[in-house]
C-alpha cells in the first residue's frame, strides 16, 4: 500500500512539473498588428504548479519504505 502511494506521488509530481513547464513557455494571449506581434503571459499558475510538483516529489522521496 505504501509503495502504491509513493508511486502515485511520483507520477503526480512529474505530471505537475511537466504541466508547469508547458504553461511557462506557451503564451497566454497574442496580438498581431501587421508589423508587430505582442505576446503576454502570466506565469503565476505555472510557478504554483511547479512548486506543488516539487513538494510532491520531495514528499514521495522522504516516505519510508
Amino acid at each position: 500500500m505504501n509503495k502504491t502511494i509513493k508511486t502515485i506521488l511520483i507520477v503526480a509530481g512529474f505530471a505537475l512539473l511537466i504541466y508547469g513547464g508547458y504553461e511557462l513557455v506557451t503564451p497566454e494571449a497574442s496580438v498581431d498588428i501587421g508589423i508587430a506581434e505582442f505576446e503576454t503571459q502570466s506565469n503565476n499558475n505555472a510557478y504554483i504548479s511547479i512548486g506543488i510538483g516539487l513538494i510532491t516529489l520531495i514528499a514521495s522521496f522522504l516516505m519510508k519504505k
